[in-house]
């Protein structure tokens, strides 16, 4: 835990009692805040009080005494309007503030130069950040991996020198992080998202380019306007800027050309690492990633063998294009992060010969936008409420089975692909749909694909059956 020093001896009120907003509240208790805590679900009320958080109805407090209130996350700030408790802290004049500019306060206080690097955009951000991550700990850096990304990010070590800190951080997280100031902040693209919280797209980037305008070396890409007109502004203001490509040839920068990431300088070029035979790294889409990712690393002091040593070794996100078995020429990927079309179709890109197991409690759209992808369908397995649509949509461009459930899909998927001509093929999960029709969440659905591989005859198992972890 990093306990919330900065705030010891004064009045914080805090709202929200989920995940984030729990451990947030035992750091301020923990740092000698006079805390009050409120949620708008009793049970969570309940359990804070139980762990000795003062807790109290916000509506009843004295608002004038407060030096800070903390808002989760998924509390609304400004869209569709303030929640009730934003309207009372302006009406105050008290700073609204999260948790994310808490570790950002304690880090200036007491380990201002411990190497911070901070991750946004509208995709990848998870698959960069576990990168970086992995590249520091490969290396033998003390490196702290939190924020968006699952682990809170007052749960982690408290800062000291030559500690490494890896955050991913949601819009909503930047939002409430006034004085985020990262050693490098990657901005990887923007494309329209949760807008209904931040009602236009402009805002939405605006809010995005707070992280990076705020980081010692700005890491940004350019394959997008928004992006690439945010790193003309930081530059501009004075800021340092990498940017990165996918799609064009910088001058200066890193980009690239086909698995090859190379490193651009007024003009001269040299290749920095290559990714051909990297599974974890497959796609355009993951290029970008590792480009994003190499530039941090080498902006916080990482040599480019430590780089190259971490890309190869790399796992690979849980249930985003994961590998987690091979049978002879055949690999089994877990893409049960792919909630909708546009989540599914990087996998899609980057395999040639596919059975395809899709479906579940249908998105807005369908599949209809993969269409360009169906070439490289071997033959798709539905499951889920979304089959029947699914069917219609793929309908004589695909050869396709009604499976209905994961576990006959996988069997079945096994079976085709063994029967197969090409040199190599996929069996993938990659379900284009939310999982709540059959599955609690998209990670119980993917442990269950691979507890279902390992019951595929002679499969070696690339993760550990019983969890579907690394």
């Amino acid at each position: 835990m990093i306990p919330v020093t900065t705030l010891k001896g004064k009045k914080v009120a805090l709202f929200g009692l989920g995940g984030s907003g729990f451990a947030t509240a035992r750091a301020l208790v923990a740092g000698g805040a006079e805390v009050t805590a409120w949620d708008d679900n009793p049970d969570s009320v309940v359990k804070a009080a139980a762990e000795g958080i003062p807790v109290a109805d916000l509506r009843t407090i004295d608002w004038n005494g407060l030096s800070a209130f903390v808002l989760s996350p998924g509390v609304p700030l400004t869209h569709p309007r303030p929640h009730w408790t934003v309207d009372l802290a302006h009406a105050a004049g008290v700073e609204v503030i999260g948790d994310v500019e808490l570790f950002v306060r304690e880090r200036r206080a007491h380990a201002p130069d411990c190497p911070f690097i901070a991750i946004t955009g509208t995709n990848g951000k998870s698959t960069t950040t576990a990168l970086i991550a992995h590249i520091l700990q490969s290396s033998g850096r003390d490196t702290q991996l939190g924020g968006n990304i699952g682990t809170a990010i007052l749960t982690l070590e408290p800062p000291k020198a030559e500690r490494y800190y890896v955050v991913e951080c949601s819009s909503y997280q930047i939002d409430l992080a006034p004085t985020l100031n990262p050693s490098a902040g990657i901005l990887l693209n923007l494309t329209p998202d949760h807008l209904d919280r931040h009602g236009t797209m402009q805002h939405y980037a605006d809010i995005k380019e707070r992280l990076v305008a705020g980081s010692g070396v700005a890491v940004i890409g350019v394959d997008d306007s928004y992006s690439s007109l945010i790193a003309d502004r930081v530059e501009r203001a004075g800021g340092k800027v990498t940017r990165i490509s996918r799609r064009h040839v910088l001058a200066d920068g890193l980009y690239a050309e086909g698995s090859r990431i190379i490193q651009a300088s007024t003009g001269a070029t040299s290749e920095i690492a290559d990714l051909d035979g990297i599974q974890t790294l497959r796609g355009g889409h993951n290029a970008q990633n590792a480009a994003a990712a190499i530039a941090a690393c080498l902006a916080v002091g990482i040599s480019a063998d430590d780089i190259r040593a971490g890309l190869k070794s790399f796992p690979g996100l849980k249930h985003r294009m994961q590998p987690v078995g091979r049978r002879g020429r055949v690999v089994f990927v877990n893409d049960s992060k792919a909630t909708n079309a546009d989540a599914a179709a990087p996998a899609l890109s980057s395999y040639d010969h596919i059975y395809w197991i899709a479906g579940g409690l249908p998105k807005e759209g369908g599949i209809t936008t993969l269409a360009p992808l169906f070439p490289r369908i071997a033959k798709a397995y539905l499951i889920g409420e979304a089959a029947p649509a699914f069917a219609a949509t793929l309908g004589e461009q695909v050869p396709y089975e009604i499976s209905g459930t994961l576990e006959r899909a996988v069997a079945h998927a096994a079976a085709d692909a063994d029967k197969g001509e090409h040199e190599t093929a996929a069996v993938m999960l990659s379900p284009a749909c939310a999982s709540f029709d059959q599955y609690k969440n998209f990670e119980v659905r993917g442990d269950a694909f691979v507890s279902h591989v390992a019951a595929v005859e002679g499969v070696t198992m690339l993760v550990s059956s019983a969890t579907g972890g690394d």
